[in-house]
């Protein structure tokens, strides 16, 4: 069976799993970023999940997201709240973009799928941040102390709001937009060596199946010709039998001129 993107169903869950080990990787080793809150943390553990919805479909990228989070929750410092909101923003990331390019497969269709996956998953950043991340944080930290933080950076800031949608939102964007460029740099390379390895494999598979056809035939034939050698020697043995009960038939039967000679005996014995 195979999906959409034309990738066998064993393969697709290789491909999976190997762009969901090199998110989990990269999502270990991110970092700060100049003019913004020590806590926003970059990363581009997004660019195998965007790789694997452009070649796979978006649901590939999805599961690169989940299985990602899912492994740095073992090791998480926000309560588990910071990877749900990671694989909430991941999602508005590489869905938009996996259907778009699911439907326009060229340059074009993939760079309105990343700019439109960037745009989404910055407005949702400030929802998931506001409504989910924060109000754990505030078991923490108090609100006053993360407002404080963003003022030290722009003082003119009043509320959550405003620090959501003048950092959190742009920041979340410029990542979108770091992953989509890594990912129209790297992307080609890595489509041909999927494709290599899908025709290796597909080469490999059809001659099991050219073998394995060959073998069936075989073992059709190969009876089939024994069946026939043992009839014609049931046939010719069947036939020497029958020769040899009718020779022995016509050496026990007397021949005429026998036959006269023992009734002329018989007669001149009769007369004496």
């Amino acid at each position: 069976m195979t999906n959409k993107f034309h990738y066998p169903r064993s393969r697709y869950v290789a491909f999976t799993a190997f762009f969901a080990a090199i998110s989990t990787v990269l999502m270990f080793l991110d970092f700060g970023v100049p003019f913004m809150p020590s806590f926003l943390k970059l990363d581009f553990s997004e660019v195998p999940a965007l790789i694997a919805a452009f070649s796979l479909g978006p649901v590939s990228g999805v599961l690169v997201c989940l299985i990602k989070n899912l492994i740095n929750m073992a090791s998480s410092s926000t309560g588990c709240v910071g990877e749900l909101s990671n694989f909430l923003l991941g999602c508005m990331f590489v869905v938009p973009a996996g259907i778009i390019y699911k439907y326009k497969r060229n340059r074009v269709g993939a760079l309105l799928g990343a700019l439109a996956g960037a745009v989404i998953m910055g407005l949702g950043s400030v929802l998931t941040n506001k409504f989910i991340v924060y109000p754990v944080y505030y078991n923490f930290m108090p609100e006053n102390v993360i407002l404080g933080m963003y003022r030290e950076l722009y003082p003119k800031v009043e509320d959550i709001w405003d620090c959501l949608l003048i950092f959190n939102m742009p920041f979340t964007i410029m990542k979108g937009l770091c992953c989509a460029l890594i990912t129209f740099a790297i992307y080609k390379p890595i489509s041909i060596a999927m494709k290599t390895i899908e025709g290796k494999f597909t080469i490999a598979n059809r001659r099991k199946e050219i073998e394995l056809n060959k073998r069936r035939v075989a073992a059709v034939i190969i009876p089939s010709e024994n069946e026939t050698e043992a009839q014609n020697v049931e046939t010719q043995t069947a036939f020497a039998v029958q020769s040899t009960d009718s020779a022995a038939t016509s050496d026990e039967t007397p021949s005429p001129e026998a036959q006269s000679s023992s009734k002329e005996l018989s007669h001149a014995e009769a007369t004496k």
